[in-house]
């Protein structure tokens, strides 16, 4: 009986001591985790101040209002659509009504996939009702600590939260908490902001695109990153059918459904820019501080320049759509379809002083609340200054292994054929063309970048590299292109968004990046209720600090110098352009396959100016290039953004290691007596042309014959004439050019005479419609096997080829003609070469030159060459259509 006592003595001992131990834990564990603890029932009413946005000069651009206060409108659960409110339960807590506040299972969960993740955190157990603690309770600088003892008082408040209120006030509290990006707090305002609707209007599309933007309202901006927002959605529709919320068919209807973006009228100046400004905000200082408010942001805006270059970009799109009247050529159709433009002006250290992400904000029709400023277009012809600038820096060169080209290098402009990979990995033949479907023999790099000629574009990257291409641009700030890439990428077969475009254009003023500064200064209310910049803004506005050299300065300079050459520019622009300003100035335009989009990017000593023009909608204009629609937009915000057409900025600052040299034009080397033209040019020093022209030579001819003259040839009968001999590859070139080739000697000429003489070199046309023998006619163009689309929206007397042909040997044929599918489209007497324009009609079609030499003879023809005319399907890679 004694032990028995004494066993239940030291049980109950034990048990006090245990019951001692626990209490005693418990009020450690609340005087050091819980004791500080909010008290849960202010959840909903705290009163923050507003945030303001100002331009460089204090001018207010947004003042956002104090969302408990103002602009935000709390929602009932029973006023919020139901496919919103199940959209979010899907995405962030599916088993939010099985919980108290926190969730066990999802802790496991977690646990265990972070374990298999050595560590990494890779899932979170956060419950809605902890992310409103989180959002609504917890200060900034407990917030995002990851540390035991925040999750425990996290914990603890969640189910404090689940004890005040009921589960539906909790999950109304927290749709009308979240903060959806674009300065939108809970869902009435996002479904505004958005979609210029109240949430009760909500589509189911549109609930499950609003519910994705939560966990990273920069990630997945709609207007800025549309593609991604999509992506987004699609995952949120899953999560939905998995909750059971919707079935399989429900899940594809909806995701088939088009979303239209539009915003409701809001007092704003620069809203693009302003948007632009939140989600640096948000990503350097998180939702919650733009929550809280209080901040005075100083951003890098000029508001009277952002209101000129707004004003010039309807005024432009006024015209070109004809909209002002009396202003129109009567050839000027009025259904071009130009709905969209977009304009970045940046100071040379980088400084965003303009941005204009449509011509309205607030216009539904063109989806005008998208930033066309930021998102991502092919740049077409635009892009191509950074192939030429890694050809012309010897360094670059070097690390592609070849040597470097100069301003003066000749470039084969001909016919030329490369070997691509397509999508399943095998060869296929990509034939270049230029703007203007014609060739222009030996260009000279200079010639060929200011007019923009595609086929040596293609030539220079093939000589470098897509991969240089591609590192140059991404060293030059251009962040998008990350895929696979062929030639084509010269030409603008990758995405670019303007911002980066244009700022990565500043390398070419001295060979440096700059990283574009959007804001100045954050600035918060001290104590004594100053103004004092916090120690976030130091990080988020020091892009000016930022500078790497991506180019030598030298190489810089001759870019800057060909983009700058109004005269250079002559054959594909013409006099007196619209890029002729009346101050030194680099620029650039592009232009996509059927004028979906169109660029003009140009600089001066002070400022960047980039211009994009198109339809929001990925739909083509009509016959709107370049030059024509975002080129005159650029010319009027240059000069704005100047102070007018009587500024007088710096001119472009030359190196030192820049040196001129007098060359033969046409040849890019050292000026020869037979030289027919010279003209300086600029090298980098080194790399200076050191052989002496020796394709134009001089050469005596038998007048009696035209062929070379012979020791035995009489004096009186040879006449020394100057020819230009370039290299076979350009003879059919030169023929088509009425270029003479140089004669060839006399026993060469003779044979070739016998076997080419007219009416004896090819039979008579066979019954079969074949040409017999050799061919004494050549069709010059169209190519053989070529195809073309028929284009819906471009004129028809714009769709057209040119079907041209000649006799080799340059002797008159008594008839020549044209034919196609046996119908004569042009004819002449006593011509050597036939040339016509023929409109584009669908179908398979067969050209060829047929003449007869001389009167009574029997027709020759020549080879045919086969054409396809097709309909118009989308391409799946947009190239430079124009320069």
């Amino acid at each position: 009986m004694t032990s028995a006592r004494l066993q239940l003595k030291q049980i109950v001992f034990i048990l006090a001591a245990a019951i001692l131990v626990l209490a005693s834990a418990g009020v450690v564990l609340y005087a050091t985790v819980l004791a500080d603890l909010p008290s849960v029932a202010t959840t909903a009413s705290r009163v923050r101040p507003t945030t303001q946005i100002l331009d460089r000069n204090g001018q207010l651009l947004y003042e956002v209002i104090d969302p408990n206060a103002g602009r935000q409108i709390d929602l009932d659960l029973n006023s919020l659509p139901v496919a919103c409110v199940q959209a979010t339960l899907a995405t962030e807590d599916s088993r939010f009504y099985l919980h108290p506040g926190f969730d066990p299972l999802a802790i496991l969960r977690a646990a265990w996939q972070n374990l298999r993740a050595d560590g990494a955190i890779v899932s979170g157990a956060s419950t809605l009702t902890q992310q409103l603690v989180r959002i609504l309770l917890f200060d900034e600088s407990e917030r995002y600590e990851q540390t035991l003892r925040r999750k425990i008082r996290e914990a603890y408040l969640a189910w404090r939260l689940e004890q005040q209120y009921t589960k539906d006030e909790l999950l109304a509290l927290y749709i009308n908490q979240s903060y959806y990006g674009n300065f939108a707090i809970g869902l009435e305002a996002a479904a505004y902001t958005f979609f210029a609707k109240p949430a009760a209007q909500l589509s189911r599309a549109e609930c499950a695109l609003l519910a994705g933007l939560v966990q990273s309202p920069i990630g997945y901006n709609p207007l800025v990153n549309p593609d991604a927002a999509k992506e987004r959605q699609l995952t949120v529709l899953r999560l939905m059918r998995e909750a059971g919320y919707l079935s399989a068919g429900e899940q594809e209807q909806i995701a088939a459904e088009p979303l239209r973006f539009r915003s409701s009228l809001f007092q704003i100046n620069a809203p693009h820019f302003v948007m632009y400004v939140q989600d640096l905000l948000l990503k350097e200082l998180g939702p919650d501080a733009l929550r809280r408010g209080g901040l005075r942001v100083i951003t890098s805006l000029d508001l009277n320049l952002q209101r000129r270059a707004e004003e010039r970009i309807r005024y432009r799109l006024d015209l070109l759509n004809c909209r002002t009247p009396g202003l129109c050529t009567p050839s000027t159709d009025p259904g071009r379809r130009v709905d969209n433009a977009a304009a970045v002006v940046l100071d040379a250290n980088g400084d965003i002083l303009a941005m204009v992400g449509s011509p309205n904000y607030f216009d539904a029709s063109i989806q005008g609340n998208v930033n066309a400023a930021l998102t991502l277009r092919q740049p077409g012809s635009a892009i191509k200054p950074l192939t030429y600038a890694a050809a012309l820096d010897p360094q670059w060169a070097a690390t592609s292994g070849v040597s470097p080209l100069t301003p003066a290098s000749i470039l084969a402009d001909l016919p030329a054929t490369f070997y691509v990979t397509d999508d399943s990995g095998g060869k296929v033949p990509y034939q270049p063309v230029n703007y203007d479907r014609r060739f222009h023999g030996p260009v000279s790099v200079r010639a060929a970048l200011a007019n923009s000629y595609n086929i040596p574009a293609v030539k220079v990257l093939d000589r470098i590299g897509v991969e240089t291409l591609r590192s140059i641009a991404a060293q030059a700030g251009i962040s998008s292109l990350t895929k696979e890439y062929g030639l084509a990428l010269t030409l603008g077969g990758g995405e670019v968004s303007l911002i980066e475009l244009t700022n990565a254009f500043g390398i070419f003023l001295d060979g440096t990046r700059h990283t574009p500064r959007a804001i100045l200064d954050i600035q918060r209310r001290d104590s004594d209720s100053a103004w004092r910049s916090i120690s976030s803004a130091k990080s988020i506005s020091s892009g000016t600090n930022v500078r790497r050299q991506v180019i030598s300065p030298a190489a810089a300079y001759l870019i800057t110098d060909i983009l700058s050459d109004d005269i250079a520019r002559i054959p594909a622009f013409g006099e007196g352009s619209v890029l002729r300003l009346p101050f030194p100035a680099a620029v650039k335009t592009g232009t996509t396959t059927d004028w979906r989009d169109n660029w003009t990017v140009g600089y001066s000593t002070e400022r960047l100016v980039g211009v994009w023009v198109g339809n929001a909608d990925n739909s083509p204009m009509l016959d709107v290039s370049g030059i024509d629609g975002a080129g005159p937009i650029w010319h009027d915000i240059m000069l704005e953004a100047h102070g007018g057409a009587h500024a007088s900025p710096a001119p472009f600052q030359r190196p030192d290691d820049i040196v001129d040299v007098e060359i033969c034009a046409p040849s890019g080397m050292l000026p020869s007596p037979a030289c027919p033209s010279t003209r300086r040019e600029r090298f980098i020093r080194g790399t200076e042309p050191q052989q002496i022209d020796d394709l134009f030579q001089l050469i005596a001819v038998d007048r009696r014959t035209g062929m070379r003259a012979g020791d035995d040839t009489p004096s009186e009968f040879i006449t020394n004439s100057v020819y230009w001999n370039l290299p076979p590859e350009y003879t059919d070139w030169m023929i088509g050019q009425g270029i003479p080739l140089p004669p060839p000697l006399r026993q060469n000429v003779v044979r070739q005479a016998t076997h080419n003489a007219p009416g004896a070199v090819a039979g008579p046309v066979t019954g079969a419609g074949e040409p017999n023998g050799d061919l004494a006619l050549r069709l010059e163009e169209p190519a053989s096997q070529t195809a073309y689309q028929l284009h819906p929206g471009v004129p028809a007397t714009s769709q057209r080829i040119r079907i041209s042909g000649y006799a080799p040997d340059g002797g008159l044929w008594s008839e020549l003609r044209l034919v196609k599918d046996g119908v004569t489209l042009a004819e002449q007497e006593n011509a050597a070469r036939l040339s016509a324009w023929w409109p584009l009609e669908a179908g398979d079609h067969r050209f060829w030159l047929e003449g007869v030499s001389t009167p009574g003879s029997p027709a020759i023809r020549s080879e045919a060459s086969f054409v396809q005319v097709k309909l118009y399907t989308t391409p799946t890679a947009q190239l430079a259509q124009g320069p």
